[in-house]
């Protein structure tokens, strides 16, 4: 008995699989058979869709309540840092600690 190799399979694919579990218009057996998985891995997709499946639906604002970036302070951090990198390169070359091909 030859063992295979494991397999990756594209999210696409596993919600169509999913969506046909769900249908009920054939038995696992039969969709495993057509789409050569495993019965209880599609039992796995379908029971993963049916929990994920309010999280459509909610509201287009909200994203895993992540709070807010605030760009501004991001960009002055940014700026920040170069200024500060921009002045050490420099003294670490007048001091002759950094070469100056980079």
């Amino acid at each position: 008995m030859t063992k295979r190799t494991r397999r990756t399979h594209s999210a696409a694919f596993k919600a169509k699989v999913a969506l046909a579990a769900i249908k009920g218009d054939r038995t696992l057996a039969e969709l495993a058979q057509q789409f050569d998985v495993h019965p209880n891995q599609i039992t796995e997709w379908k029971r993963q869709l049916q929990e994920k499946a309010a999280d459509a639906f909610g509201s287009a604002g909200q994203s895993n309540n992540e709070p807010p970036v605030d760009l501004k302070v991001l960009h002055a951090k940014i700026g920040q840092l170069t200024l500060e990198n921009d002045f050490l390169e420099s003294a670490l070359t007048k001091a002759g600690l950094l070469s100056a091909k980079r």
